[in-house]
């Protein structure tokens, strides 16, 4: 049986930032959040949606990894870290592919 080539998680979320009244608070916040999930989890991370909103913001990040369960402990440990903030966690989504398929 051949191994698997890698797998990639990826969540895509939606936060809503009640503090920020203006589109430059709102990058001040995404950069932070940017920066904190890319040092925890090692993945790429991309504004996807709601660019001209001041409280709202869809993001999108991809972790790669040789093995499927270090992919969704990966998901799993941004998925917790984004909860615990004090910003709201509107909506996220999760897959997990395998490059084989």
């Amino acid at each position: 049986m051949p191994v698997p080539s890698g797998y990639v998680g990826i969540c895509s979320f939606e936060l809503f930032f009640p503090e920020s009244h203006s589109l430059k608070e709102k990058r001040m916040h995404l950069r932070s959040v940017k920066q904190q999930l890319q040092n925890r989890v090692a993945c790429s991370i991309a504004e996807v949606d709601h660019h001209g909103v001041w409280q709202r913001t869809r993001l999108t990040l991809a972790c790669v990894s040789r093995e499927a369960r270090e992919a969704e402990r990966l998901l799993d440990e941004a998925e917790r870290w984004l909860a615990g903030q004090g910003f709201e966690l509107l909506s996220h989504e999760r897959e997990l592919v395998c490059l084989d398929d």
